[in-house]
């Protein structure tokens, strides 16, 4: 992988999220930018009190250049209407804001982001939750989760927990008020073999998160 310097540069000191939206529409921090449609940044209430990180855009958000707006966003919606969220209330994005994939003859595939994509982009992720300063942020899937509960922290074991943000984040950006929680990725329900059984977890997760809203 190319080595690039990472967004820290890039990232406009006291900016809100507008500010932070129109700087990472040129960010070149990491080589995934080369072959993506556009950056994808967040989508939500600037001051919502739960904050859902995904992994990176898929190929539907990289098109629309807005997260969760394919077939996991769907599902996400649906998890998080049984769970009695309004979607239009949560601040939504990404630990990546570029898509990684691989090219076949028909499709663009999916590709999970190195930790080197995810150290590039932390700069924008802690930026953007500084700013909205949720009660809550939950991980969905493992890269998001190792984004910002660290690299010991397992979804399949962990999730649905709460961790106070100032005991698990190292990084001074994110040691602010409130908790963190990891589960599973929706796209991770969507290749489920039980997948009602796999959606209800995640809509119990969703509702430990509303409990301390």
């Amino acid at each position: 992988m190319e080595q690039r310097p990472g967004a820290h540069a890039r990232v406009p000191a006291g900016a809100g999220l507008d500010q932070l939206r129109a700087a990472a529409a040129d960010c070149q921090g990491c080589e995934l930018h080369v072959d993506a449609t556009q950056t994808v940044f967040a989508s939500g209430s600037p001051t919502a009190r739960l904050a859902l990180v995904g992994e990176q855009p898929g190929d539907a958000e990289d098109r629309a250049g807005a997260p969760f707006v394919g077939p996991a966003g769907r599902l996400l919606d649906q998890a998080l209407h049984q769970a009695g969220i309004d979607r239009a209330d949560t601040y939504v994005t990404n630990a990546v804001k570029h898509f990684r994939f691989t090219h076949t003859a028909t499709r663009r595939l999916h590709k999970t982001p190195d930790l080197a994509h995810l150290a590039a982009c932390r700069p924008w992720l802690v930026a953007e939750l500084a700013v909205v300063d949720p009660q809550v942020v939950v991980c969905l899937g493992a890269s998001a989760a190792r984004a910002l509960l660290g690299p010991d922290f397992r979804v399949t074991k962990q999730r649905g927990l709460l961790f106070p943000r100032t005991a698990r984040s190292a990084d001074p950006g994110l040691v602010q008020a409130g908790w963190l929680m990891g589960t599973v990725h929706p796209s991770a329900v969507l290749r489920a073999d039980d997948r009602d059984g796999a959606l209800a977890a995640v809509v119990a997760d969703l509702t430990v998160a509303r409990s301390v809203l």
